[in-house]
């Protein structure tokens, strides 16, 4: 029998302000304080998936946020994840996988592809899950254009959806300007 905590997915607009403040103090904590309010402002208006401890603590948590990229002369829906974290105390339990595989089911069910930027401690989870990272050139397009994005490139991760093929590399993946971190 099967004792892991559920997964428990919700769009923004279903979480309750404690909700929230419970899992803006996980990402905070399990960044190490370097999770800014842009990069908090980036998690939200998709779907997260929350896992929390027989006691109701919040242990693990990711989220999918719509992203549009031009790529080729097409605007592509990306299912664009953001702050996967997991508590120091729980880890290595396959709490992150079972977080991605409830946001890969979004993905697959609502976009053409999904897309992530990995931290080196994160990028093995997503690399054992099948997402690659992309090989091709990476730009946001700015209010005065497209602006490069070389520094990303290497850690840009993307996944096909689910009976969709992913962009051809030979063009660049230019997604959508926001504030903070671009990717």
């Amino acid at each position: 029998m099967d004792r892991s905590p559920a997964v428990r997915v919700a769009h923004t607009s279903e979480l309750t302000a404690s909700e929230r403040g419970r899992i803006r103090e996980l990402l905070d904590t399990a960044f190490d304080g370097d999770f800014a309010d842009e990069d908090w402002e980036h998690s939200l208006g998709g779907v997260h998936a929350l896992v929390h401890d027989a006691g109701g603590l919040l242990i693990a948590h990711g989220s999918v946020v719509q992203r549009r990229v031009l790529h080729a002369d097409r605007s592509y829906r990306a299912g664009y994840v953001e702050a996967v974290a997991v508590h120091a105390g729980h880890r290595r339990q396959g709490h992150g996988h079972r977080v991605m595989a409830a946001l890969e089911h979004v993905v697959d069910t609502a976009h053409d592809f999904g897309a992530l930027s990995a931290s080196d401690a994160g990028a093995a989870l997503y690399a054992a899950r099948g997402w690659q990272v992309w090989p091709g050139r990476l730009a946001a397009l700015g209010p005065a254009g497209p602006v490069p994005l070389p520094e990303e490139e290497g850690t840009t991760y993307v996944r096909p959806a689910a009976g969709r093929p992913l962009p051809a590399p030979g063009e660049t993946l230019q997604f959508d300007w926001r504030d903070g971190d671009l990717l």
